[in-house]
């Protein structure tokens, strides 16, 4: 049965390691966005006050990037378990029962992140079908749009595979680290 154990939680750690590896590509996308519209920024500023000549659609584009870089974030938050929270009622409950609770807010967060996705596709097909742009860039609208149906999507795929490790307890939240290395100062003094 330990055998099974040991398997079973040296299989979620290579996961966890392969997927967090993974997460390095939008952490990496995130600085790359936000660069370049720091970039675009500074171009239109120069091109402002310098040459009276502003890039008209400099701002909406740097929206649409800063809307990308919040929905690509929300995933690294996801998969972290970085989200907010208001933990003061676990904090005084048994594992067990603060297994309960992480384990109905995280299946309540999927419930969320896949209506949210729906409503997103529903938003998505729409704009591709009507194939509106937006007023000054003349960006298509999907492109703004599919961020929120890509990063609730996302969102969903890293809480499911982190849910099996919420439940059992495998996954320590912020508290237990904190609580964690507060006792084991505490232990060496």
């Amino acid at each position: 049965m330990k055998d099974n154990d040991n398997k079973a939680v040296q299989g979620e750690t290579t996961m966890t390691r392969a997927v967090g590896r993974i997460m390095a590509v939008p952490r990496l996308v995130i600085g790359v966005l936000i660069l370049f519209s720091i970039a675009l920024n500074f171009a239109n500023v120069v091109g402002r006050y310098v040459f009276l000549s502003p890039i008209i659609w400099a701002e909406e584009v740097m929206i649409f990037l800063m809307i990308w870089c919040v929905f690509i974030g929300a995933v690294v938050v996801s998969w972290d378990d970085r989200h907010l929270r208001m933990d003061l009622l676990s904090l005084h409950l048994t594992s067990a029962w603060r297994q309960v609770v992480n384990g109905t807010v995280a299946a309540l967060s999927l419930g969320a992140f896949a209506l949210v996705a729906a409503q997103s596709w529903e938003a998505v097909t729409l704009f591709a079908r009507l194939g509106q742009r937006s007023t000054t860039a003349g960006i298509p609208m999907v492109i703004p749009h599919s961020a929120v149906l890509i990063g609730f999507a996302l969102m969903f795929i890293a809480v499911a595979a982190r849910f099996r490790a919420i439940v059992s307890g495998t996954l320590q939240s912020d508290v237990d680290v904190v609580t964690d290395a507060y006792r084991d100062a505490g232990a060496s003094s």
